[in-house]
């Protein structure tokens, strides 16, 4: 049976493609998606897509999460820098954690220089676009591999 990876996106994202594309690509959240299913399928992972503008949505997808899936990829957009209840949320379920940004954060406003969801991750890609999200799944794919050898 293939590992279950919640890729769970935050507020807006569900824009992608005409939002902003300057920064954030003209891919859609459809697009993102499709690759990942793609990279899940090579990688035999089963993927849970899910995209919710609303905080507390977020927190209930990441508690649904522990004890069906492997692993949560995290687009937390803009509550990455202010939701501590996603942060708690994270660090609840106990699974390895990826964050993911479309944009380099770090080339952006000082207030997107901090993530609440950092402190629950393995890791952070970010400013790859859409490509960040199946590096995302390689990298958790590795992790769960390393805690099976255990």
């Amino acid at each position: 049976m293939a590992d279950k990876i919640l890729i769970l996106n935050g507020p807006n994202l569900n824009l992608l493609g005409t939002r902003e594309p300057e920064i954030y690509g003209s891919e859609s959240l459809a697009d993102i998606e499709a690759l990942c299913r793609k990279a899940g399928k090579e990688l035999k992972l089963e993927i849970d897509f899910r995209q919710s503008n609303i905080e507390g949505e977020m927190v209930d997808a990441i508690q649904s999460a522990r004890g069906t899936a492997a692993g949560i990829i995290i687009n937390a957009g803009a509550y990455s820098h202010t939701s501590i209840a996603i942060l708690d949320a994270l660090l609840a379920v106990e699974l390895p954690v990826i964050e993911v940004h479309l944009s380099n954060l770090f080339q952006r406003e000082s207030f997107r220089h901090h993530s609440f969801v950092s402190q629950a991750a393995y890791g952070m890609i970010c400013g790859l676009r859409g490509q960040g999200y199946t590096l995302a799944l390689q990298a958790l794919s590795s992790i769960l591999d390393k805690k099976k050898a255990l």
